[in-house]
């Protein structure tokens, strides 16, 4: 079996007044591509943006090559 590059497992965000993502589980796999679609306010920027370390989810984990990442968010002000 081969392990995902990156896995969301079970993520969930929420902003003042909004939950932008509820247990979102999603994985994609070494050389492949997606693309992640819906509506305004369906949290595709805020997936983006765990991923890209600037926002830290309220609960799940992001696993890259199967081993849970965390990010530090002292200079993002998250």
């Amino acid at each position: 079996m081969t392990v995902p590059a990156i896995r969301f497992e079970h993520i969930s965000k929420r902003f003042p007044g909004a939950r932008a993502l509820d247990d979102v589980s999603f994985e994609i796999a070494a050389g492949s591509c997606h693309a992640l679609c819906g509506e305004n306010g369906a949290g595709k920027s805020t997936l983006g943006k765990i991923l890209a370390g600037i926002h830290a989810p309220d609960s799940g984990q992001l696993l890259l090559f199967g081993r849970s990442v965390s990010f530090s968010h002292s200079s993002f002000g998250d």
